[in-house]
């Protein structure tokens, strides 16, 4: 099982990443899955250059793969102009239609006040929901006062993540499918 943290930063350092990161981790703790980052800054060249998926580089293509065939996302935004990134969105529009269906997905974004803790739901949840993407419950917002030096500093965030996570890893554990029987040997 893989777990990938997409973060719609386009700057580094970014808050947004440390808050995707901290709960990618959580998350891995609990259910030994491998982990896999996404920072829209870092990929930024080989996908936003792309109108369409069909002009799309191969490096910009395995990273669309990576989004589509991870088993849990977290997906986090800044929140500009009282929404996600417009980068964020612009992956999202690269994104197959059907890769997300049935994908648990953590939502999380950071601001610089109390005002657009809402963004969670009223923004990035609809995105995910045309996806048919299963939103998880509890989100996660964070502003400038949670962090010190880029440093998740802040208990109630810590509570919320390890809540999300605690959610995602139950969800998970409940929809596995079991492993199926070991086969016995015919007898004569």
């Amino acid at each position: 099982m893989t777990i990938l943290g997409l973060s719609g930063n386009v700057t580094t350092p970014s808050r947004t990443a440390t808050l995707v990161r901290a709960t990618v981790q959580s998350l891995a703790e609990k259910t030994g899955a491998e982990t896999d980052i996404i920072e829209i800054a870092t990929v930024a060249p080989h996908l936003l250059s792309a109108l369409t998926r069909a002009t799309i580089s191969p490096e910009g293509e395995a990273i669309l793969r990576r989004i589509e065939t991870a088993d849990v996302l977290v997906v986090g935004s800044p929140v500009y102009r009282a929404s996600y990134t417009g980068a964020l969105k612009h992956v999202f529009d690269l994104v197959g239609f059907d890769a997300l269906a049935g994908k648990p997905v953590i939502l999380a974004a950071t601001g610089g006040s109390p005002l657009h803790g809402l963004v969670t739901d009223h923004q990035l949840r609809p995105l995910l929901a045309f996806f048919r993407a299963l939103s998880l419950p509890t989100t996660l917002y964070a502003v400038e006062s949670d962090f010190i030096d880029y440093r998740l500093a802040s208990d109630a965030i810590a509570a919320r993540i390890e809540r999300a996570s605690s959610e995602a890893a139950s969800f998970v554990s409940a929809t596995a499918l079991p492993s199926p029987a070991p086969r016995l040997a015919a007898t004569a």
